[in-house]
This record gives C-alpha cells, sequence and structure tokens, in this order.
C-alpha cells in the first residue's frame, strides 16, 4: 500500500470496527423502510447506474471497478457498502470490488475508497463542475489489507435540501446541472432527498379540476426565483406569472430528476397539501372555510403579493384536494415514495393554540395524504418549533406530533446544529427525527461552521436513552459555500463515533489540494480554532456591510452602531491566510487551493471593511471631515478590490446566475422576467415603495463579482456622498432622502439587462497576494 493511505488506515478501520449503537427504530419505521425497499429497481437497473456515475466521474476507470448490489442481511438487516479487492486478479483490468445494499450505498462506497485509498477528493461547485484533486492511474489503483472494509449506515436515512434551496440555489438548473447534482448526492450517500421541481404543473391540473381557472393562477403562483415561498403561503404572485413554458418544462424536468434518483435508489420526498390556496376557490365554495393570512414580509401589506388564503384542514374540502394532489403525483410520476413533506405552519401561526384543535388539524393533513396514498408518512420541518416557540409550547407541540399514528411523522430537526429541538422536547415527545444542520442562511456566501457539533451531534443524539432519531440531514437554504462543512456532514451518515477533527482536517486538506504542504495544515489548524467553531448560537446571515449595508442614521448617537457578526479573533484568521499564500507556489496549480484562497482573503477583507465602515461612521458623528474622506476612500475600495479578486474564480460571478436564468427563457417577455426575478432575489428580494427597501433587503446577499461593482459598490458611495455633504453642509443626515435615491437605484438595477462576465479573469494567487500586502503588509503592521 503507497505510503499516502498509512495516513488514513488507522481512521477508516475505526470507523468499520466500531460497533453500531443505534436504538430500533419502532416496528412501523422497519416496515416503512422494507416497502420503500421493496420499490427500489432491480439490482441490475442499480448497477448500471452506479456504473453511470463512475462513467461521468471517472471515465477511464470504469474497467477498474465491479459493482455488485447485495442484501441488507449481508450487514445485519442495515444499509451497508463493502470495500475489497478483486481475487483472482482480473484480465479485464478490473482491481476493486464494491458492494452495497442500493446504488447509493455503492457510490458512497465508492467515493469512501477514492478518498481514503486513493487520496482523492470530489469538489462540489457553481458550476457543477466534480473535480478529482488526485488519483493513481488505472492498473494501479491502492489495494487494501486482509477481507476489506465493511461499512454500515448507523441510521436509516441521509436528507438533503431544505424547502426553500429549489428558489436560492436550484431555480435556474437545466438537466445536466442537475445531473452533476444527483451524482454528488450519490457519492455523499444522500438518500432522501426532497423533490419539488416541477409542482406547480401538477397543482394547475389539480385545481382547474376544481374550476379555477389557468388565468386565475397567475396571481398565485409566485415567479420561479419565489416559487418556495409561494409554495409555503408566505406570498402569492412576486415575481409572476408562470408562463406555459416554465410549467412545462419544469415538470419534464421533474420526471428526469425524479427517474434518476430512482435508479440509484433514493427515496424522493414529494410535497403534499398544506392548505395554500388561490384567492378564487373561496368564490367557488363560498362555504367553505377559508382564512385569509396575515401580513409575512410585505413593507405595506400590499394585496397583490401579500396574505395568502388558507383552507382549514378541518374542512371536507382539505382533505379532497390533498387526496387529489397526491394522487396526481403518482399518476404522473408513478408509485415513486411513500413520503410526502408538508409545512402548514411555517412561519404562519395557526388561529388557535387550542391543542385540540391543532390535533385536528393534524389529523386532516395525513387523512389527504393518506387518502391518496395508504401508506404516506408525512415529512414536516420543526423549524415552526425555533422560531415560533412563543406559541409552540409542549401542550401544542404534542398535540400537533400525535396528531398522527406513531411512525406516520419524521420530524426534521432543522437547525440541530445550533438550537437542537429533541434536547427540550423528549426526542420530539417519542416521535421520529432527522437531526439536520441548516448552517446557510438565503445562500449567503460566507465561511462559517461548527465542526465540532458536526463531528459530535449526530452521535450524541443517536446514542441518547430511548432515542427516536433515523437519520441525518443537510438543510442548508442554499448550496456552494464552506465545502469543508458539508463534506465532513456527509459522513456523519455512516459514522457511528464522534470524529477527531484535527485527524481529519489534515486528510482532508491533502485530499483537497492532492498533496501535503504543512502551511496549509497550520492553517486549517486556525481555521478549526476560529471560523469553523462557532458557539455563539447566532444565525449565521452574512450581515457583512459591504453586501448588507446598515440602513443607519449616524445623526442620532444615542444609538448603538450596528455590529456585524462576529465569532472569532481576525488576527488569527489574518495569520491563516498569510500560511495559505505562502504555500501558493506549492499549490498554484490546484482549482481547490485557489477556490479557497479566494474565500479566505474575501473572508478577511470583508471583516475588515466592517471595521472600516465603523470608523467611516464615527468620524461624521465627530464631525472629524477628514477622518470621514479616508475612511469612505478606503471602504470603497475594498469593494472594488474584493469585485476584481472574485472575479478571478468561476465559482464568484454574478453572471453565471443570471446567464443561468436567460438560458431557460422561450421569448423576449421570459428574458426580461426571468433575469428580473434573477436581480431581485439577490438584491431587495420582496417589495418596497419609493421610501421603504424591502423588509427582505440583502437577505438574499452574495459575494459576487459584478455584484458588487455593479450594485453594492454605487449604493454605498450614495451613502457616503450624503454623510459627506451631510457634514459640509453642517445639517443632520437626510435619511429618507438617501433612502429615496438607493431605493431609485436599486429597482432601475433590478430591471437592467446589462450582461456581466462568465468566465474568470486575473491570477487568483497574484490578486490575493497583492491585495495581503495592501491591506495587512509591512505598511500596516499596525492594523
Amino acid at each position: 500500500m503507497p505510503s499516502f493511505n498509512s495516513l488514513f488506515l488507522i481512521l477508516i478501520l475505526t470507523v468499520a470496527l466500531l460497533p453500531i449503537a443505534l436504538a430500533e427504530p419502532g416496528e412501523t419505521i422497519q416496515a416503512l423502510l422494507k416497502r420503500l425497499d421493496s420499490k427500489r429497481p432491480s439490482p441490475s437497473v442499480q448497477e448500471a447506474a452506479a456504473k453511470a456515475v463512475l462513467k461521468r466521474l471517472l471515465p477511464g476507470y470504469v474497467s477498474s471497478f465491479e459493482f455488485k448490489i447485495v442484501s441488507k442481511d449481508v450487514c445485519g438487516e442495515k444499509s451497508c457498502f463493502l470495500i475489497s479487492n478483486y481475487s483472482p486478479l482480473s484480465k479485464n483490468g478490473t482491481e476493486i470490488v464494491v458492494k452495497g445494499t442500493t446504488a447509493i450505498e455503492i457510490a458512497s462506497g465508492l467515493y469512501w475508497y477514492l478518498k481514503y485509498w486513493c487520496g482523492a477528493h470530489v469538489s462540489w461547485d457553481k458550476t457543477g463542475g466534480i473535480q478529482i484533486a488526485s488519483i493513481s492511474k488505472p492498473g494501479s489503483l491502492p489495494l487494501l489489507e486482509d477481507e476489506g472494509v465493511t461499512i454500515q449506515r448507523p441510521i436509516p436515512w441521509n436528507y438533503y435540501q431544505n424547502v426553500v434551496t429549489s428558489s436560492y440555489s436550484y431555480v435556474w438548473w437545466d438537466w445536466k446541472r442537475w445531473e452533476k447534482e444527483i451524482d454528488w448526492m450519490a457519492l455523499h450517500g444522500v438518500n432522501l432527498p426532497l423533490a419539488f421541481t416541477g409542482q406547480e404543473a401538477i397543482w394547475q391540473k389539480v385545481f382547474m379540476d376544481f374550476n379555477i381557472s389557468k388565468e386565475d393562477l397567475n396571481g398565485f403562483f409566485g415567479g420561479p426565483a419565489f416559487l418556495a415561498w409561494a409554495r409555503l403561503g408566505n406570498l402569492h404572485g412576486w415575481g409572476g406569472p408562470l408562463s406555459q413554458n416554465w410549467l412545462d418544462q419544469q415538470l419534464a424536468l421533474q420526471k428526469q430528476i425524479l427517474s434518476r434518483m430512482l435508479e440509484l435508489g433514493m427515496t424522493p420526498v414529494l410535497p403534499s397539501f398544506s392548505g395554500n390556496i388561490p384567492a378564487t376557490l373561496k368564490n367557488i365554495f363560498p362555504s367553505a372555510n377559508i382564512t385569509r393570512l396575515g401580513n409575512w414580509a410585505s413593507v405595506d401589506a400590499d394585496p397583490r403579493w401579500c396574505c395568502t388564503y388558507l383552507l382549514d384542514p378541518s374542512d371536507p374540502l382539505f382533505v379532497e384536494i390533498g387526496e387529489a394532489f397526491i394522487r396526481r403525483q403518482v399518476e404522473e410520476y408513478g408509485d415513486v415514495t411513500d413520503i410526502y413533506n408538508c409545512d402548514t405552519f411555517n412561519e404562519n401561526t395557526p388561529p388557535t393554540n387550542d391543542p385540540a384543535y391543532i390535533s385536528s388539524l393534524g389529523a386532516s393533513v395525513y387523512e389527504a395524504m393518506s387518502k391518496g396514498d395508504k401508506d404516506a408518512v408525512w415529512l414536516m420541518q420543526g423549524w415552526l418549533f425555533y422560531a415560533d416557540s412563543v406559541f409552540w409550547k409542549p401542550p401544542q407541540m404534542k398535540a400537533l406530533l400525535h396528531s398522527v399514528p406513531f411512525g406516520k411523522m419524521i420530524v426534521l430537526d432543522l437547525f440541530a446544529d445550533v438550537k437542537p429541538i429533541w434536547k427540550y422536547s423528549s426526542q420530539f415527545y417519542d416521535t421520529p427525527y432527522v437531526w439536520c444542520m441548516l448552517h446557510n442562511f438565503g445562500g449567503n456566501l460566507e465561511m462559517y461552521g461548527n465542526l465540532d457539533v458536526i463531528s459530535s451531534g449526530p452521535v450524541d443524539a443517536r446514542i441518547t436513552k430511548n432515542s427516536t432519531m433515523v437519520g441525518v440531514g443537510m438543510c442548508m437554504e442554499g448550496i456552494e459555500h464552506n465545502p469543508v462543512v458539508y463534506e465532513l456532514m456527509s459522513e456523519m451518515a455512516f459514522r457511528s463515533e464522534k470524529v477527531q477533527v484535527l485527524d481529519w482536517l489534515k486528510s482532508y486538506s491533502h485530499r483537497r489540494y492532492g498533496k501535503a504542504v504543512h502551511e496549509v495544515e497550520a492553517a486549517w489548524e486556525i481555521l478549526y480554532h476560529t471560523i469553523y467553531n462557532c458557539t455563539d448560537g447566532i444565525q449565521d446571515h452574512n450581515t457583512d456591510f459591504i453586501v448588507k449595508f446598515p440602513d443607519l442614521d449616524p445623526s442620532n448617537t444615542s444609538s448603538a452602531l450596528p455590529q456585524a457578526h462576529l465569532w472569532y479573533s481576525t488576527q488569527k484568521v489574518i495569520n491563516a491566510l498569510r500560511l495559505f499564500l505562502n504555500a501558493g507556489n506549492n499549490l498554484a496549480g490546484s482549482i481547490t487551493y485557489r477556490y479557497d484562497l479566494v474565500d479566505l482573503t474575501r473572508q478577511v477583507l470583508s471583516k475588515l471593511a466592517n471595521q472600516v465602515y465603523s470608523d467611516a461612521v464615527t468620524a461624521f458623528q465627530q464631525k472629524d471631515a477628514k477622518a470621514l474622506n479616508l475612511h469612505t476612500q478606503k471602504f470603497i475600495q475594498l469593494i472594488k478590490d474584493v469585485d476584481v479578486l472574485l472575479a478571478s474564480d468561476d465559482n464568484f460571478l454574478l453572471g453565471t446566475w443570471l446567464q443561468s436564468a436567460n438560458m431557460l427563457a422561450k421569448n423576449h417577455h421570459e428574458l426580461r422576467q426571468y433575469e428580473w426575478n434573477a436581480r431581485t432575489q439577490v438584491t431587495m428580494w420582496f417589495d418596497n415603495t419609493g421610501t421603504k427597501q424591502s423588509n427582505l433587503f440583502d437577505y438574499a446577499n452574495k459575494f459576487w463579482s459584478g455584484l458588487l461593482e455593479g450594485y453594492y459598490l454605487p449604493r454605498a458611495s450614495t451613502y457616503f456622498q450624503f454623510l459627506i455633504k451631510s457634514l459640509q453642509e453642517n445639517e443632520s443626515f437626510k435619511l429618507e432622502e438617501w433612502r429615496k435615491e438607493w431605493i431609485s437605484f436599486s429597482n432601475k438595477w433590478q430591471a437592467g439587462m446589462e450582461p456581466y462576465p462568465v468566465k474568470a479573469k486575473g491570477d487568483a494567487l497574484a490578486i490575493s497576494k497583492a491585495l495581503y500586502e495592501e491591506y495587512f503588509g509591512q505598511k500596516n503592521r499596525k492594523i
């Protein structure tokens, strides 16, 4: 075995030989697992699907591996994969055998072998590229010792996605990009993915059966970039209407997605009816129990998109519509799953806290599912128990959780990485649940996480007495950031014991960059103790001032200055950047190194900009015009410099987001609509007036080249011009005038069509070195 493997052998064998300490799921969960197993395609179909993943990943290595589906009795009725040498040596080039209980286990075993025997790393990036950092040539793959390795899942499921990921990340994807994402899921052991694409086409057919016309749905469905919140009943019509082209294309795409998921042995989670209805339904069924909900986030409760209608689950029509929706999905897709998502009260509070009423609501939601699919299981995001904890006290939680037969509801403990609900709810009052990492809000780009919690939290939950945990999950609002976090979290689906994170990081950096470099290992140790050790319990929306510019009247000195989220020593992270840069000559050819270098440099400069902004506002309050001008110029220059930095890597470009939206358009009208949707989501987000910005402005902010230069820079420049003018004329800051100007600018930018680059330019290493020297070099030692 090559010397590289010795770095990981003890780690892998330890994982493989550890006893499984999982408390057995209830009989109903076991019955569900057996039923889902029976829905999977034949072994030959799954083996071919796994082979196709390998061919797309490493086309030159197809003959080097043999894949085989095995029954669960090989692994004590658990899902597992087995890796061994091919024996006897094959004349056709086969070297390694990977067996698994599904194609997902085979793909996971393949990646486990590539990681821990070959030192390879599969990167996950915005362009949909899957990159292998390093691997031996075919015919010389590393062999395993003795009988090989067997690794079982300690819990049945590895769940993936948040109900809003479909809007923040997947909205503009075509099949080519989806295919790469499903490959990534397979390699990382995801076997329970959300499958929400195309549901509006199903809803159109269902509602038309209830005498609602296509035209009546124009004000119901949201625009493409806002569909997630229209589905949740938070808004309606915003960014719409949807064209028939969109509906048809998305339905066809969903069928491709489901087909591939099923071939690989995944269990897709389909949507179900939550009670969210078009306004027209109340006219067609005047006696139905329909309530208009309150304002979610509209600035003035504009009825064009505010205050959706909810059909009470106690009304017989609820069950009728819910059953029709499930049956229509089965008709379109076939019998592909028994697990359905429903989030009736996502950031919407029930009309009463009476437990009996809440129990009846839950029972009706489940009845609608079970009438459409007699074996239906309700999967629910547990976000409501955290976000509205004032309402959801133990009696209300129990009423909802116990409103369906045991085993017919599974709860996603959505924010377990920061606020685990299972700990104070007696394991969701004995309801099966999935330990989830939320991690990201709005698809913001910020280096952030808590690796210690990821490496231990799922294990602690699983081995707790009377645990009802049945899975782990990754539930980020947006993807394509912090690859180290998702690499570790995906491994927890196969780990029975806690991970020694420092040792794991050494092997991770070695694999990711293709070689061991001391400076990089030292940098990652610093990052582990700083950026990736956030323990303050704060939701990490990126509030750095470049991308989340404060709406502040600095003349009001009685109010404290805004504080961006900061949980670590910035000086230590600057030292980590220096170490990263010192490794540049050894790693200049690594695209993963380049990505991490750009991201780390961006992080350091963004935090510096926060301090510069505060210094500028302080100078204004102290009426120090010279200092205000100095700090203003520095803040503006930082935005320009960070934009240049981000432009050097394809993963940080606004242009690719806009281009992917435009490529789905079939005509000029759709082109303008999709571009507006794409621009609006990452800036103003929701509605505004001439003097009131959206309540959600900058929620989905992004550190993308083009967005900094074209949007954040003009906004900040305008603000500082108002500050300087205020000092010059000895007047109070004109907050409303500033708002008028930047809101007008924003709305014009949202409606714009000017192109932005879709290809990186510049040398990332040279740019990072120059910026480090400019801001932290010898002349700035006092900083």
